[in-house]
């Protein structure tokens, strides 16, 4: 469902007819205040940046209320935008967004619509809005000229995204999260990876205290709280090896330690 074909005598997308962080959009050449969001509105808008950061490859980016000369008469801001990293060549300047979202009630709907013809007809190839009323996701068909309402259960593939992106959790906050941490495995996000090595470490380490543990106390062993402590503290694998095969033929713990 991509946007028309943009045209050249248009004026760049980040050429402004209104002044930025200012609470205003400019529609066929009329100056238009932009309402702060309510607690539905602004929560989803919260949400979807998220999700959006989490799944956008590298070569992207993710904005918030940016705004877009969409006409030599408008200058309208999206509430989430997805546009290419790279910058245009000659002049520097950002390219024109790819993906753009709204979150609209039920009764806003036909309003984010007429601002999805203005995205489309500059060019951007996917438009998007959460109807927070009726919970459901739908994206703007050129060809209809009108919203079409996706399947929950789906998932959004697009050439900007690392990850697919469940519409569930575009809809719904308690899905986001997991949505976000999906898409961070999927990227191997360093963070997270390097979170999960060490848990996985961790892990190794306590099973084979667990181990040289409970080969003493079959044998009648126990350590004292300083050795248990000493114990307790070894992340090596080879060491703690070294431990479990000393465990089974020690006389006393005290032994255990020169292995």
């Amino acid at each position: 469902m991509s946007g028309a074909a943009p045209d050249s005598n248009l004026p760049a997308v980040d050429d402004r007819l209104v002044a930025p962080e200012s609470r205003f959009e400019i529609w066929d050449g009329r100056v238009e205040y932009v309402a702060p969001a309510d607690e539905p509105h602004g929560t989803r808008h919260s949400k979807i940046s998220a999700l959006l950061e989490a799944h956008v490859s590298d070569e992207y980016e993710v904005a918030s209320d940016m705004l877009t000369r969409t006409s030599k008469m408008d200058d309208i801001a999206p509430d989430a935008s997805v546009y290419p990293l790279a910058r245009v060549p000659d002049t520097g300047q950002r390219r024109l967004e790819e993906l753009a979202f709204e979150v609209a009630s039920t009764e806003s709907l036909s309003h984010a619509g007429a601002k999805a013809q203005k995205l489309a007809s500059r060019g951007v190839r996917r438009i998007f809005a959460i109807d927070v009323t009726r919970k459901r996701a739908v994206e703007w068909s050129v060809a209809t000229g009108s919203w079409s309402i996706l399947d929950q259960d789906a998932m959004l593939e697009d050439r900007a995204f690392a990850a697919p992106l469940p519409v569930k959790a575009l809809v719904f906050a308690a899905k986001a999260d997991d949505a976000v941490a999906r898409a961070l495995l999927t990227k191997r996000n360093p963070v997270l990876i390097a979170a999960l090595d060490d848990q996985r470490l961790e892990g190794k380490a306590e099973g084979k205290l667990e181990a040289i543990l409970a080969v003493l106390d079959a044998r009648g062993l126990t350590p004292t709280d300083q050795q248990r402590q000493q114990l307790s503290a070894e992340q090596d694998a080879r060491q703690l090896d070294a431990w479990l095969r000393a465990a089974v033929s020690c006389s006393r713990i005290a032994d255990l330690f020169d292995a």
